[in-house]
């Protein structure tokens, strides 16, 4: 075999292999967490007794959240947690949510609302929220996202348990379902981003927590300097400076949070490429950092996360050579005959389908009737795999040429068909 042909059958197995071991992995650590760990819980209505029930501060960061932010309160404001306060901060708002906030501090009493006067990002919101918190342990969602009743008390309960925990990430679901896009998403937070979450708590490190649902211990925080206002993701950059650090970040399934999400492709294509060019930030930024000996169990993510950038830049060249094959002649090396799965593609096909049953009959235990969302995730592959692949091909070079230390403000993002 030539060095050329050679090369070419590498970036072809590199293609196929990538994500079917990775399969294996999540499919793998995700039964292994259900069967130490969730099977042995109790009912989620029936959380854990604590010996104490500190002031925990619940944080709403809102941009341009008019419409949302009054349930999101609410659902705040029922928690089945005997003492708290909630801190809604208005970043520089453009529609009424200044408004609503001030209406809603006159009918909850444990409601604080502070006011940015103009947009700072949602880093800058949190902060502040942090800084003025009189709690030990900060529960942030954001400001369209319904957070269930007893969600606090489950993601409390693990920091208490461990002070060496400093954030732990909840169980997102999403609230709009009536698109092909929506319904997509409904399996990929189950399937893949849930699935992900339970193999990377069992393997040792988390890779982010949601910035939908998340708590923290403040000392923690404070420990790390809260979150940086220049990063395009903070709750990933928070993440990982959090557990370089030598803290603990775990995920709590049982910590459910009712959030709104993209339905159209120019809104997905936003918040896929925000995501993307947010992990090749905090990779780029603490490389050097990751080197250390002492960051050995972080070594595992950054290597993921490396290999996942290859494989969309492996798969990138695959599809240029097919299409320059269409209007030209590929040498023969180099010539991809055709696109549409051979036997490895239905391998990968199977073990996808796989990874889905596996997740929803996990997920069961949190959404009874998920399962009728099966169906729709045989789309999954062609439509996200194509999205994530090009959102990351995107993103590297965005992240490389962005100025570090501009700040990261936010926008207000596409929220679905409701």
């Amino acid at each position: 075999m030539t060095s050329d042909a050679s090369v070419m059958h590498s970036l072809l197995q590199y293609a196929f292999y990538y994500p079917w071991v990775m399969s294996l992995l999540w499919m793998s650590g995700g039964l292994i967490y259900y069967l130490r760990v969730e099977r042995r819980m109790g009912d989620r209505e029936s959380p854990p007794p604590l010996n104490d029930y500190p002031l925990v501060s619940l944080v709403v960061p809102c941009f341009n959240e008019g419409e949302n932010v009054r349930e999101t309160i609410a659902h705040l404001a029922a928690q089945r947690w005997p003492d708290f306060e909630i801190i809604a901060v208005n970043d520089g708002s453009s529609d009424n949510t200044g408004e609503v906030l001030d209406a809603l501090m006159r009918e909850e009493p444990r409601l604080r609302v502070m006011h940015m006067a103009s947009n700072h990002g949602k880093a800058m919101a949190l902060r502040a929220a942090a800084l003025a918190a009189h709690g030990e342990y900060l529960v942030c969602v954001d400001g369209d996202a319904l957070l269930d009743d007893y969600a606090t008390h489950w993601m409390v309960a693990r920091l208490a348990r461990n002070v060496r925990v400093g954030a732990v990430t909840g169980n997102p679901r999403i609230r709009n379902r009536s698109t092909l896009l929506g319904k997509l998403q409904v399996g990929e937070f189950s399937s893949i981003i849930g699935l992900i979450k339970r193999a990377q708590s069992v393997y040792g490190r988390i890779f982010t927590v949601s910035g939908v649902i998340a708590a923290f211990r403040k000392s923690a925080l404070h420990d790390v300097g809260y979150w940086n206002t220049d990063m395009v993701t903070e709750d990933i950059d928070v993440s990982w400076r959090l557990q370089m650090r030598h803290w603990e970040v775990q995920y709590e399934p049982n910590a459910l949070c009712w959030i709104l999400m993209p339905e159209t492709l120019r809104g997905l294509w936003k918040q896929r490429l925000r995501w993307a060019q947010g992990g090749s930030e905090v990779v780029l930024r603490y490389f050097g950092a990751l080197l250390h000996w002492r960051q050995r169990r972080m070594w595992p993510l950054a290597i993921e996360y490396l290999l996942s950038v290859a494989w969309s830049y492996v798969m990138g060249v695959i599809v240029v050579l097919w299409a320059l094959g269409k209007v030209t002649v590929v040498p023969p090396p180099f010539h991809v005959a055709s696109l549409v799965p051979q036997w490895h593609g239905v391998v990968l096909g199977v073990t996808c389908l796989a990874q889905f049953m596996l997740s929803l009959l996990v997920d069961r235990r949190y959404e009874a009737k998920i399962g009728r969302h099966y169906y729709w995730m045989i789309w999954y592959p062609l439509a996200y795999w194509m999205l994530n692949t090009v959102t990351s091909i995107v993103a590297l070079p965005r992240a490389v040429f962005r100025r570090q230390g501009s700040r990261a403000t936010w926008t207000s993002p596409d929220r679905g068909v409701q």
